[in-house]
């Protein structure tokens, strides 16, 4: 990967450290005249709803939810642990909330981190986001997605379903790259597909309770029959992490945040809706799994649904491969629609390539910024074993996540008069960022070897974060390529800079009599005087 930060001047570099704070990009104000391309504001509550319900429901409750099952070893801890996690995501979710609202700039975690602990750590996010954390999963929920549609046919081979995984995220990327609206429109149909999925799962589940099938829920505290081990307390922070990474997904819509219609008000209304409606539904669904199945059962098959689906839904078994096929492309679509918006952030900040800050003339998506995940992933699925590259990275998941959290009393005791619309209590932040870096601990200590290359990794970031950022001097050919590739690249994309007017392809971003890019120095004062109003 090739990092260049001359062609723009980082927008944090252009207003005072405090107003750089609040001042989301898509409300500067142009010249008299000029037609904005920038980002619209369009996300209301419920495609909000759709997308946090959308990205946290994927594969995993229809595939495998034994994860906490073989470590609690007891139904009714089992169903303990899984309320107990919906409620702890809650607590990272509405912290993550509080940061959004009080510093309304798309990017997510990677803006908190840049603003809290600096632009090592930022770009560290955002490299490891790139290497496996965020293109690993979407790499296996494609190949599930195939994996699934391909059900019980021996046609299908496996170099058949990478192909068809390709096909999916090709076409997830098309979509994104296309309109914002079709991509949220699918969302939520995506959305409401999986919802149905779920509630044909419980209503049919449940429905066996009344003819006498409650042998599961025998004695739920004790050892079921054919548990791998007995109930004990050592193993619950295991199957704790393991409910905890079901319900991962809530901190991507903090990326969208320039995209939302009053955000303020949107988002925490769609973080408690959906957080709430996700824990409800996965405890229904366990419960409708036990109500047909064994434990033993549960924890033998490879995919749940579909074994709940043969011995109940007799001949429309064929439902549970599309329900997850559905949920996989919608969880996808979400993800890669939320990426895209921390790559357009971290561009924006002259921590990636500049090509990638910049929005299509016409259709207002950030092109490149959504592309940019779909080489690397089509690279992944030429990959044997993506489970060990994810798990690799899951550490540095967690520490980021846990310093986000951790930034909340930061910000408060930093800047105590900025407009906060939602406030948490600080336990909830201080409690999630322990627990978080309990998990880092955990996993270091429990897989060292796995912690060590995860480790690695992320630590490879730090020389490409000096040598393409914070080296200012690079030699005048390096200027030069750059440079004419982001103008090759702009002219055949129709891609233009977010402060360029839409009447100018070759307006301020990209000038043709220029070596480089102009810098963005014209930007309206007011803005700034607003920003340092606002925190006053």
């Amino acid at each position: 990967m090739v990092l260049c930060n001359t062609s723009v001047t980082p927008h944090s570099k252009l207003v005072s450290p405090l107003a750089q704070v609040i001042m989301p990009g898509n409300q500067r104000r142009t010249e008299a005249g000029e037609e904005s391309v920038t980002l619209q504001r369009q996300l209301n509550l419920f495609d909000c709803f759709s997308m946090v319900v959308g990205i946290i429901i994927g594969s995993g409750i229809f595939i495998s939810p034994k994860g906490v099952l073989q470590s609690s070893n007891s139904v009714g801890w089992f169903l303990v642990i899984w309320v107990f996690s919906g409620i702890f995501s809650c607590f990272g979710a509405l912290s993550y909330v509080e940061l959004a609202t009080s510093i309304p700039l798309s990017g997510g975690d990677y803006t908190y981190l840049r603003l809290s602990f600096g632009g090592l750590f930022s770009f560290l996010r955002i490299w490891t986001i790139i290497a496996a954390v965020r293109t690993g999963p979407l790499t296996l929920l494609s190949i599930t997605a195939g994996t699934y549609l391909a059900g019980k046919s021996a046609v299908c081979s496996p170099i058949a379903v990478r192909l068809f995984a390709a096909c999916v995220l090709c076409a997830v990327t098309f979509l994104n790259c296309w309109s914002v609206s079709l991509s949220k429109k699918v969302q939520n149909i995506c959305t409401v597909a999986k919802m149905l999925g779920l509630l044909v799962i419980i209503v049919a589940g449940l429905a066996q309770l009344p003819k006498g099938t409650t042998s599961s829920f025998q004695h739920p505290f004790q050892r079921f029959p054919g548990s791998p081990g007995p109930v004990d307390w050592k193993n619950f922070p295991s199957a704790f992490f393991s409910g905890v990474y079901a319900f991962s997904g809530w901190q991507n819509l903090p990326q969208v945040t320039e995209e939302i219609v009053q955000p303020g008000k949107t988002m925490p209304a769609a973080i408690c809706l959906a957080m709430g409606f996700v824990t409800v539904f996965y405890m229904l669904t366990n419960l409708a799994y036990l109500a047909v199945l064994t434990p033993a059962e549960m924890l033998a098959s490879d995919a749940v649904a579909m074994t709940f689906g043969e011995a109940v839904l007799g001949s429309y078994w064929w439902l549970m491969p599309v329900a997850v096929t559905l949920s996989c492309f919608g969880s996808i679509n979400g993800g890669l629609f939320c990426t895209a918006r921390s790559f357009f952030a971290a561009s924006r900040e002259g921590q990636l390539p500049h090509i990638l800050g910049m929005v299509h003339v016409h259709r207002k998506t950030p092109l490149a910024a959504a592309a940019l995940s779909l080489p690397v992933c089509l690279m992944m699925l030429m990959i044997d074993d993506i489970y060990s590259l994810i798990n690799y990275l899951s550490f540095s998941r967690w520490i980021f996540i846990g310093m986000t959290c951790a930034a909340v009393p930061y910000f408060r005791f930093k800047y105590p008069h900025i407009d906060r619309p939602f406030k948490v209590p600080l336990i909830i932040p201080i409690l999630f960022a322990l627990c978080a870096f309990f998990v880092v601990l955990s996993s270091a200590l429990s897989d060292t070897p796995a912690f060590l290359g995860g480790l690695t990794i992320t630590i490879i970031g730090v020389p490409i974060y000096f040598l393409g950022i914070k080296w200012k001097r690079k030699p005048r050919c390096f200027d030069i390529i750059m440079c004419r590739t982001t103008r090759f690249l702009q002219t055949v994309f129709l891609i233009v800079d977010t402060q360029t007017s839409s009447s100018s392809t070759h307006g301020r971003g990209l000038s043709r009599g220029s070596r480089e890019p102009l810098l963005l120095e014209d930007q309206d004062q007011d803005d700034y005087h607003h920003s340092d109003s606002l925190l006053a």
